[in-house]
């Protein structure tokens, strides 16, 4: 990530006072949020999906991030990819596990990349993957895979609009994934 940010993350110094309540919150403490702050009502209005997609999501921390890890590779944001190999990391992902979900796995995460791929590429999910998904997961998990593809998918767009950098201490490792 060393292009010139498009529109840099905003500092304290310049932050709307019309969502001060968020600073000191989720909003400050990623670059993400720091450039979403460029539009106040957007990063307000952002905040209570947020909570539920990435603290009250059905699919829990692991399966999560196996969604979000996908997505980020799928959509080439290297920043989305390299924040969440690291919180991967910390919840006990495998290096080799990681690896995986770059190409087709097996098991319950080769089941949730097809859907993440899925979603992607056909923009639904074929009647019988959803099947499998509410099966192995249950209905609101299913719920929970389509809106973090899309969560993040809008993400993806705004972080590579903007070229927004990697926040400190967070490895730049994206180029390892062949994209």
């Amino acid at each position: 990530m060393t292009d010139k940010p498009l529109l840099p993350p905003l500092q304290d110094s310049d932050w709307p006072p019309e969502i001060a309540d968020l600073k000191d919150g989720f909003a400050s403490a990623l670059n993400v949020y720091r450039t979403m702050a460029h539009h106040p009502d957007l990063l307000r209005a952002w905040a209570p999906l947020r909570q539920h997609v990435v603290k009250d999501t059905a699919l829990g921390p692991e399966r999560s991030e196996v969604v979000i890890l996908r997505v980020a590779f799928r959509f080439g944001s290297g920043y989305e990819w390299n924040h969440h190999v690291d919180r991967a990391t910390r919840l006990g992902f495998s290096a080799e596990r990681i690896a995986a979900l770059r190409a087709m796995p097996e098991g319950e995460d080769g089941l949730i990349v097809r859907a993440v791929d899925m979603l992607i590429d056909q923009r639904r999910l074929a009647p019988e993957t959803e099947a499998a998904l509410a099966e192995a997961l249950g209905r609101p998990a299913v719920f929970d895979l389509i809106a973090t593809v899309g969560f993040y998918a809008v993400l993806g767009y705004i972080l590579m609009t903007y070229r927004t950098p990697l926040d400190a201490g967070i490895a730049d490792v994206f180029s390892g994934t062949g994209k």
